[in-house]
């Protein structure tokens, strides 16, 4: 199965893609989208030189026109998101041997997509990772698919697919070649990293056959960092699965991002050729968007220039599994949704944001039954009738797949209304703007394994609180398919603890 299956188009008469990575030659060189995280290193490293070095290095970064970015405002925290792009579009022949052509392997995935939340009046900063496989809704359609697909249609989409349907602001963009990832490690002469088991994946080429602490160069980290389906053992003989796919990935990677860091700041800061080495091994194939100028990056360099690795937070959105997932007639194999209200807690915690209070009467809710489930719209109406919201109308909708997920669409303009709506919901949950065909102002479209808060004193106060609950069976809908893996499951957690065959920095971390 081909890369250009990760993004279904279903006209094109092609069969979506698998959960698992395919085999083929030379596959741990195929996705190294990993790399966009050493944007953070590079930013501390701008300022770690003169100002016109640093301005003739800027100079040589690609700007990319991205639209739909937030306003900035002055001293306050700024959301980057960080993109790794697969596209073989942009490879020259040499890469393109190992890691396939343009011809070969079409289009373009967000293989990692990050939101790194810098907050120059605490110094902090934090890494939001979002899973690839998270379905969403398109923007400009009434239509969802893999939040990785959106940057098919350009870092805009992708941009206004997070605004959207996430609730996230992104004020900049920042965009690294797959291949920069192996380029920045070689360019540190490699790493170390500690091994307390043996672990392996065969879809990426990772093969560590000896415990402790192991050097890595460019090819072997990137086989590290992609390994969605790591087997590891104690003995080098019985191996067993890690069976938590990109969640697991995700976990390793943002420990191997620190030791990376600390890896950038020892060998680079305080080694001008060293420095000149690692920016040559980025640069080339880094793409920020226009708006993102030489001063504001000097600034950001040079609030968070002394930022330890070990203190940039790090955590992922927590998600509910969908197995065999079957939308609009074609399977998409395995696809994970948002989980409320973990997905919104998360989100406010690390990137500083709210839910809205107005008044739940302030604005008009329509509900539309997504499931076919029988009164499944009344029930969810009047739950949300009781609540004190405004209801404009109730009917049915088309029956797009198996398992929904429950929409909460709003027109242009009312994404506080469709938080304060979603504040109210649990389950798989997630926003999109879009057309409205019953003229309210939100539209909930109901899915599966949904449930409305239930209602405390004094319900349609304005500043009224509302407790999701699943006990309920006045508001909990009736006779619903739950997904395959509860929205509780410690593997949906946004930290995990490493696990005890993951690898990670070593006791006395090696330097030369």
């Amino acid at each position: 199965m081909s890369d250009n299956q990760f993004y279904y188009n279903p006209n094109s008469g092609k069969k979506p893609r698998a959960h698992s990575a395919p085999k083929r030659k030379n596959v741990a060189l195929r996705r190294s989208g990993f790399g966009v995280v050493a944007v953070i290193v590079v930013i501390s490293l701008i300022a770690g030189g003169t100002y016109i070095y640093a301005r003739s290095r800027f100079n040589s970064i690609k700007k990319v026109s991205v639209s739909n970015l937030d306003t900035q405002i002055n001293n306050q925290p700024i959301n980057i998101l960080l993109v790794g792009n697969n596209s073989r579009t942009i490879l020259n022949g040499k890469q393109a041997s190992a890691f396939g052509t343009g011809a070969q392997v079409g289009g373009a995935r967000s293989d990692v997509t990050m939101i790194a939340h810098l907050d120059p009046k605490t110094k902090t900063v934090t890494l939001v990772s979002i899973p690839r496989d998270l379905f969403l809704p398109i923007p400009g359609s009434n239509k969802s698919n893999r939040v990785d697909a959106a940057l098919n249609q350009g870092p805009g989409q992708l941009v206004a697919t997070i605004e959207q349907d996430l609730g996230i602001p992104i004020q900049h963009y920042a965009e690294l070649n797959f291949d920069s990832f192996q380029s920045l490690v070689n360019a540190l002469g490699g790493l170390y990293m500690y091994f307390p088991y043996y672990v392996k994946d065969a879809q990426t080429g990772l093969n560590i056959t000896q415990k402790g602490c192991q050097y890595l160069n460019g090819t072997q980290a990137l086989a590290l960092v992609r390994s969605r389906e790591m087997y590891y053992s104690s003995d080098g003989v019985n191996y067993s699965p890690d069976g938590l796919g990109d969640l697991s990935r995700i976990r390793r990677d943002h420990e191997f991002l620190k030791v990376l860091a600390t890896q950038v700041k020892a060998k680079g800061i305080s080694n001008p050729l060293k420095l000149n080495s690692i920016l040559g091994a980025i640069f080339p194939y880094l793409s920020l968007d226009s708006s993102f100028s030489f001063n504001q990056i000097f600034s950001i360099a040079s609030t968070f220039r002394n930022i330890s690795p070990s203190n940039v937070g790090s955590v992922t959105l927590p998600i509910a599994f969908e197995n065999n997932y079957t939308y609009l007639g074609a399977s998409y194999g395995d696809v994970v949704f948002a989980a409320e209200p973990q997905d919104s807690t998360i989100i406010n915690q690390n990137l500083g944001l709210t839910t809205p209070t107005m008044p739940r009467n302030s604005f008009t809710v329509s509900v539309l039954n997504g499931t076919g489930t029988y009164n499944q719209a009344a029930e969810v109406s009047n739950g949300l009738s009781t609540l004190g919201y405004q209801i404009k109308s109730t009917g049915n909708t088309t029956v797009l797949g198996n398992n929904l997920e429950t929409i909460v669409r709003y027109q242009p303009g009312k994404l506080a209304d469709a938080e304060r709506v979603k504040a109210d919901l649990s389950g798989p949950v997630v926003m999109g703007m879009g057309s409205i065909t019953t003229g309210s102002d939100v539209e909930v479209i109901t899915g599966n394994q949904l449930t409305v808060a239930t209602p405390t004193a004094n319900a349609t106060s304005n500043t009224s609180a509302a407790t999701p609950t699943t006990t309920s069976s006045a508001t909990t809908i009736a006779n619903s398919t739950p997904i395959t893996a509860p929205i509780t499951l410690a593997a949906t957690q946004s930290t995990q603890s490493l696990q005890p065959w993951d690898p990670r920095a070593c006791p006395t971390q090696p330097v030369g």
